[in-house]
């Protein structure tokens, strides 16, 4: 492109602005460029139009397809006619539909081994109590710092003091009226009132002592803990736990093992806890749960099934499961199987509460019971979830409808025409009417009295090709009195019912995933079309552009011979005048 020329100058020698004349004329030379680019705007304006259209075309398919999805129409619900029933029931899809009157005679329970009691020392070996402080014996539950009341007096305690600490506080408070001792034997503490009154607690209390050590008002002047207070330590060794029976049945390296219903479990006496132990036995292939009882000081296990079974435990004497009192000494209570009826049919057994069809034959029923009573389960089709899908799909049709509309309309407004985008499209159109015919006709081979949409109340809204459900009471009656009737109208996605018919109709519209089919070559026209505009408009900027500088060279040359002219008129002017004067 050639140097832009200044005409400021032409402008001041000739009187004339040449820099305006140039523009207008430039201007007149755009108007094709101009046409050009507005047929680009419009092509892309379409190509944005037909590309939403792909993305409601997918969402119908979508939609469409989700009525042909496998059990939506056999889809059930169940539930208990029982006002806040604890039960749990389901129903997979086609479980068959009723009432179903299920009478729990027996809930079925776990077997459970208990230890024997107070597997530990106690809180201490000996009456002798002024070692043991509070922070470092072994309780069930452990003792606070802070007050309790003895006969209306305040005792206050701290965790460093020892148990005989307290004892000796009690006796001081209570100026020499009340004794407090420990049994050894009884692992028990005792409080004695001289006066014979005695009376424990108050309200602002805020030491839990007198809880922790099992103490209670009785209406005498004695009172004593309700159980033995110690428990083994389960985060010491089990050589140091405090177990009563020494564990002896190991090698020199401290190694034991044991038997849980055939399944060996090793220990280490020096190196395991009792809380490891319980662990590894609840982790293993046993299947029961270990605990630790500390209020009773005791071991259980449990099964972790219900049912009529029973728990095997073993070790040769003298080992761990002696010490933690599960062998002779323990009691086993046997699980139980659950036994009820169906319907006051004939009574059945379950080992669990959790009854399918393996324990009563209904086919996709399942009923978890967590009382003995007697509740009615009701199993009905899941119509909510169908109609979901159904308004599902009616919103994405009447969405393309809706689009359709939109885009190829022609109003007429005081005379004045205007016409959108994709009005003079003819296929935009026809895919209307490819759209209703569809939904509208009738699946071909139905027999009965569901062919097609309108059978379930569901029909166009007048003067308009959207759908509306104009009958709620036919479409919830055909739902739940002959929904496979409906799963047959719909289809699946290929059988030839209302689903597959329009899936089919929409990928050749928009593809598999609404950026191809017709859609996708209307499009690339488009695109193919503005790239050849743009390849015009290059050429025409081209031109104009020359045209330009052909402009301003023409106008300069212009300017020259103007000032050209003025000079040969100036000079001629002065050779006159110098003639005039000589002939005077």
């Amino acid at each position: 492109m050639g140097s832009i020329i200044n005409l400021s100058s032409l402008t001041s020698s000739s009187g004339m602005d040449w820099d305006s004349v140039i523009d207008q004329l430039i201007e007149l030379e755009k108007v094709p460029i101009t046409k050009l680019e507005t047929e680009q705007k419009t092509n892309t304006e379409k190509n944005d139009l037909l590309a939403y259209m792909g993305t409601l075309m997918s969402s119908l398919k979508t939609a469409s397809t989700a009525l042909s999805s496998d059990g939506l129409f056999n889809s059930r619900l169940a539930s208990s006619t029982t006002t806040n029933s604890t039960w749990s029931v389901s129903a997979d899809k086609g479980t068959a539909t009723g009432a179903y009157t299920v009478n729990i005679e027996q809930l079925a329970k776990s077997a459970v081994r208990n230890g024997s009691s107070d597997i530990g020392y106690g809180l201490s070996q000996t009456s002798d109590v002024s070692g043991v402080t509070l922070a470092t014996m072994v309780t069930a539950v452990k003792p606070t710092a802070g007050t309790f009341t003895v006969n209306g007096e305040k005792v206050t305690i701290a965790l460093t003091d020892s148990l005989q600490d307290v004892f000796t506080k009690i006796n001081t408070a209570t100026g020499g009226d009340v004794t407090a001792s420990y049994d050894s034997a009884t692992d028990k503490i005792s409080l004695t009132s001289a006066s014979g009154s005695l009376v424990l607690g108050a309200a602002n209390d805020t030491s839990n002592f007198l809880t922790s050590m099992r103490l209670s008002n009785n209406g005498t002047g004695t009172v004593s803990s309700a159980s033995s207070l110690g428990a083994t330590n389960t985060s010491a060794t089990l050589a140091t736990a405090g177990l009563r029976s020494s564990i002896t049945n190991v090698d020199g390296s401290g190694n034991g093992s044991f038997s849980v219903n055939g399944v060996s479990i090793d220990y280490n006496v020096n190196t395991d806890t009792l809380s490891t132990v319980l662990s590894r036995i609840t982790a293993s292939s046993a299947g029961v749960t270990a605990s630790y009882d500390a209020a009773n000081d005791k071991v259980v296990l449990t099964n972790k099934t219900t049912g009529d079974t029973g728990i095997s435990i073993s070790e040769g004497a003298g080992g761990l499961v002696d010490a933690l009192g599960l062998g002779s000494t323990s009691t086993l209570t046997r699980g139980q199987n659950a036994l009820f009826t169906i319907n006051d049919g004939p009574t059945l057994v379950s080992s669990t509460n959790t009854l399918d069809s393996s324990a009563h034959g209904i086919e996709g029923l399942t009923i978890t019971a967590r009382s003995a009573s007697t509740e009615t389960i009701s199993v009905t089709a899941d119509t909510k979830t169908m109609q979901t899908a159904i308004e599902g799909f009616i919103t994405a049709y009447n969405n393309v409808q809706d689009y359709i509309d939109s885009v190829t309309e022609i109003s007429t407004t005081d005379d004045e025409v205007t016409a959108q985008p994709l009005a003079s499209n003819r296929e935009v159109q026809e895919w209307s009417t490819k759209l209703r015919s569809i939904v509208f006709g009738s699946v071909s081979g139905l027999t009965g009295s569901i062919t097609r949409l309108n059978d379930l109340g569901i029909d166009f809204i007048s003067g308009s090709d959207n759908l509306l459900i104009k009958d709620q009471t036919k479409l919830t009656k055909a739902l739940s009195e002959n929904a496979s009737s409906v799963a047959t109208l719909f289809g699946s996605a290929s059988t030839d019912g209302v689903v597959s018919k329009l899936n089919k109709l929409i990928t050749t519209i928009a593809g598999e995933g609404g950026d191809g089919g017709i859609l996708k070559t209307q499009r690339d026209a488009l695109t193919k079309a503005n790239t050849s505009l743009d390849a015009q408009i290059e050429v025409l900027e081209r031109r104009v552009e020359q045209q330009r500088e052909l402009l301003e060279a023409a106008f300069q040359r212009m300017n020259e011979y103007q000032t050209k002219m003025s000079s040969t008129s100036k000079l001629l002017d002065q050779l006159y005048n110098s003639s005039s004067k000589d002939d005077s």
